[in-house]
Order: C-alpha cells, then structure tokens, then sequence
C-alpha cells in the first residue's frame, strides 16, 4: 500500500517538473517576442500596394503608368552604406541605374542590382509593361534591420560589444520617361529660405 502510494507521488513529482521545464525553457521560443519585429517586416505594406486595383479610367484622361513595388529584407550590410547607393540611383532610368551600379564595388551595389533586375521582370510578366527599359526609379531607399549583438573578445580579459548589422531595401520603378529636375543655384536656394522666413507665422507674438 505504501509502495503504491509512493509510486504515485513520484509519478505526480516527474509531472510537475516536466510541465516546469517545458513552461520555462520551451514556452518562450514559440512566443512572438522573440522573433525581430520590426514594423516593416509586420505589416510588408510595401509590397502589397502592387495589388491596388484602381477604377477603369475615362477617354479623355492619360494613361496611368504602371508602378512596381519591390524590396528585399535582412541585408547582411550596413543601412548606411547602403543609404549613398540608394540615393545614387534615385531618379534615373533602369538601364543607367544597371550601369552605374555594373562598374561600382561595393557589396551592396551587388544586392541592389539584382532586387533592379526581379523589378524588372515583375513589370514585364505581371504588370504588362511592354518595354522593360522603359521605366526609372521612382524612390529608392534603405532602413534598419535586425542588430545582433556579439562579444568583441580584447586582451587581459576585457571585452566589448559589436554589432552584426542588417538592413531592408526598398525600390519604386514607374513607367515612362523620368521627369526633369530644375536645377537651383545656392543664391535661389538661400533667396527661397528668407522668404519662407518672412512669410510664416509666430504663434502668441506681438
């Protein structure tokens, strides 16, 4: 009777300390906190807006030209870097963009010319875009990824804490010709900042 009951406690022990276990170091792993969670990679608007359906247009009105919406995420580059190479880009035909970033060295010039190149043919095969150099590069940026912090091991037993960066790219190609950009001088620059100094408003003033 004794062994049977003791047989039955130890039973009910080894099943508490399981659940302990699981409730402790496998429960956190499944959770969403642990996981990056950045508001980018939530909600991936920027992809989705290549299913906006727009309403059938009039006669009288211009074409609408076709945009794609492409981007890749968790670049094992920094967002800075890739930051002047966006910019470079910003603004010029595909075929200029693919040239520019042919004769540059850089890792991330790399990764931008083959996110140009899927863009490139998502227009051509879902957008209906009839010439695949007929179109230039509407936006073009990058934002922060996941850091993952390491341990920079120094000598005399000290050490420091390093940063394993990562970064999104984000591209915008529009149908049809670039616009023009005015080109302002610094005197019609500075000559615009006096003016839009003279011209606001001071709240509670005399």
């Amino acid at each position: 009777m004794a062994a049977s009951a003791v047989t039955a406690s130890g039973a009910t022990f080894l099943g508490r300390l399981v659940g302990h276990i699981h409730s402790r170091f496998l429960a956190p792993c499944s959770q969403v906190s642990c996981l990056h969670t950045a508001a980018v990679l939530n909600t991936k608007n920027w992809e989705r807006k290549n299913r906006i359906i727009y309403p059938p247009q009039q006669k009288d009105e211009p074409p609408r030209p076709a945009e794609i919406f492409h981007c890749r995420y968790q670049i094992k580059y920094s967002k800075d870097k890739m930051w002047y190479l966006a910019k470079l880009i910003r603004g010029m035909t595909i075929d200029q963009a693919l040239t520019q970033l042919e004769f540059n060295d850089k890792k991330g010039a790399k990764v931008i010319k083959e996110v140009l190149l899927e863009a490139q043919e998502m227009a051509v095969k879902q957008h209906n875009v009839e010439y695949k150099s007929n179109l230039y590069i509407a936006e073009s940026f990058s934002t922060k990824g996941k850091y993952l912090k390491r341990i920079r091991y120094h000598g005399r037993g000290m050490f420091g804490i390093m940063d394993k960066v990562h970064c999104h790219y984000f591209v915008k190609l529009v149908e049809g010709v670039p616009p023009t950009v005015v080109q302002k001088t610094a005197f019609d620059q500075a000559k615009e900042y006096v003016e839009q100094l003279k011209s606001r408003t001071i709240i509670h003033s005399l």
